[in-house]
């Protein structure tokens, strides 16, 4: 009996020493994981503003190589909507300021941690190699198919829509208009010649060598073109999220915003 107490004791001793053993390593690995890990932020952003924010992601994280940028690029509408279903974001980029204030409307973003910081034009491309006598807005009615973007969640849609109505042309070229997902996608059935025209923002344009910009809309046509950036509430990474939102707006990354064609708001 005494035998048999002995090795029952042994095993319990055995097995508190390994159980002590695997705690401390699984602690030991938390706490080496915690200290080498990054700190992951995703930012919903129109898709017009991808070049400049890749280029600014590059050096963000070379200053801050404790945090890792994620981008998720769409057409505004589509993005805030997702946002405001509860997709986990930290920061918002849009191209517009109303998908921006439904936003603050609804209580997801705080206007103090929100700022309109850079401009954009909306232009008429057409492909390089047009054979169509298409010099100007009013041009327009000797296109056979012209692209803009869906207007209730594109706001380059919205505004082309808008200046196309205020030029009396949105009625007589409805049966004409090819809509597309976002801006990106108006610009890429321009370069393929699969429209004659569209209409699209200026730093899209400029970006092209497949496509010629014929005209600008003059800015009373629409609505002013203006990109807010503004913090979610309720961030798991508030601090790192409010070091991205500030580094938007320095110098550095504002001369990239107009490398690519954007209008300093600051």
């Amino acid at each position: 009996m005494k035998k048999t107490y002995l090795m029952i004791f042994s095993i319990m001793l055995l097995a508190a020493a390994v159980a002590g053993c695997s705690s401390d390593e699984t602690e030991k690995t938390e706490i080496k994981a915690q200290a080498g890990g990054k700190v992951e932020l995703t930012v919903s952003a129109a898709v017009s503003l991808q070049d400049a924010l890749n280029d600014i992601k590059k050096s963000f994280e070379k200053e801050n190589a404790n945090v890792e940028v994620h981008y998720n690029f769409g057409a505004s509408g589509a993005l805030q909507q997702q946002i405001s279903q509860g997709a986990p974001v930290d920061l918002f980029f849009s191209a517009a300021e109303d998908k921006f204030d439904k936003l603050v409307e609804e209580d997801l973003i705080e206007e103090k941690n929100g700022i309109d910081i850079v401009g954009n034009d909306l232009v008429l491309v057409v492909p390089k190699d047009s054979k169509k006598e298409i010099g100007s807005l009013e041009d327009l009615t000797k296109a056979a198919k012209i692209s803009i973007g869906t207007p209730e969640s594109v706001p380059a849609g919205q505004y082309a829509k808008q200046t196309l109505e205020n030029m009396n042309l949105f009625k007589e070229l409805e049966d004409r208009l090819v809509y597309a997902k976002d801006v990106r996608q108006v610009l890429t059935y321009v370069e393929t010649g699969n429209v004659d025209a569209g209409l699209v923002y200026k730093t899209d344009a400029l970006n092209s060598s497949k496509v010629e910009i014929i005209a600008a809309a003059e800015a009373d046509l629409h609505d002013p073109i203006i990109y807010p950036v503004g913090m979610i509430n309720d961030l798991n990474h508030a601090k790192e999220a409010k070091l991205f939102y500030d580094y938007l707006q320095t110098e550095d990354s504002m001369k990239i915003f107009e490398k690519y064609g954007f209008k300093n708001l600051k």
